[in-house]
């Protein structure tokens, strides 16, 4: 019940950072898959999940608690890298890339100050 709680309440805490940085940038969300770099970003983010779970063999047999979370922040900032990368090529005249990278600094920050994980045990 824990888990269900602290997942729930950092999505929140993310979709309310998302909302507030495009407010206060006045974005208006725009897809990458209407823009011409739909396959690119496409075929980028099955590149990304396959490099990830390939990886994901070593980060499971370590139990070193800094090497987990080192690895969590890794695929996350390629994650959110790749697609403000995508979006300042493909959506350039939205401003949207600067909501991501702002999300990007967010979640890491999150994950590297996370001291209690509820998962742990």
């Amino acid at each position: 019940m824990e888990l269900l709680l602290f997942i729930i309440g950092l999505l929140i805490l993310l979709f309310l950072i998302d909302r507030i940085s495009n407010k206060i940038l006045g974005v208006e969300k725009k897809k990458l898959s209407e823009t011409s770099g739909k396959n690119v970003d496409r075929w980028g983010g099955i590149t990304t999940l396959i490099l990830f779970l390939i990886t994901q063999w070593f980060g499971i047999t370590n139990e070193s608690d800094t090497l987990r979370m080192s690895y969590w922040m890794t695929y996350l900032a390629f994650l959110f890298g790749f697609q403000a990368i995508m979006e300042y090529i493909f959506i350039k005249e939205s401003r949207q890339y600067i909501s991501t990278i702002i999300l990007l600094i967010m979640v890491l920050l999150i994950v590297y100050n996370i001291d209690y994980y509820p998962f742990k045990d």
